[in-house]
């Protein structure tokens, strides 16, 4: 492991069918997989129902007192309870369109999503969709700048991970 300073995560599934037990949670034992074959620690994994409010305030819960990156999976599309974006947005301090763009660049599909990308505290929250396949094709797509955009937030002096650019 050396000197690479440990990356902590939260999952938290946004989904009705599974808080109340119809359904199993896929996408994010899949999402958990995913970020710690990267070297991500889990720190929790939480289920919550749809919703604007449950999801705001399952995320400041999430961002208190907490460095490292959260997680939502679930509540991204058009259905009727699908208000996971609008909960996000409620305690965002600042928005990071680019991850969401990128999220949404790597499928057709992606110009149906309303996934949204941002900071709180020292904790960066990406929306997942809830389809497990869909969520980590999304993570895939910025999981190589995930642990970079997360040490800034406690430390504006971490090197940027691009190479060859030598200043003075």
């Amino acid at each position: 492991m050396g000197n690479k300073a440990k990356l902590f995560a939260k999952i938290i599934t946004v989904s009705d069918g599974v808080s109340t037990g119809h359904r199993e949670d896929i996408s994010g034992q899949r999402i958990e997989e995913c970020l710690q074959e990267s070297d991500w620690e889990i720190i929790s994994r939480s289920v919550i129902p749809d919703g604007m409010e449950s999801v705001s305030t399952e995320l400041k819960k999430a961002a208190s007192n907490f460095h490292g990156l959260i997680v939502t999976t679930g509540g991204t599309g058009f259905g009727p309870r699908d208000f996971t974006p609008e909960g996000t947005k409620l305690v965002l301090e600042r928005e990071a369109p680019g991850i969401a763009e990128a999220m949404r660049l790597i499928n057709p599909l992606g110009r149906l999503s309303r996934l949204v990308a941002g900071t709180l505290n020292e904790s960066l929250i990406i929306n997942l969709p809830g389809s497990s396949k869909g969520s980590i094709e999304c993570l895939d797509a910025v999981l190589d700048i995930l642990g970079h955009a997360v040490k800034l937030l406690q430390d504006n002096s971490d090197p940027h991970p691009t190479v060859g650019h030598h200043h003075g």
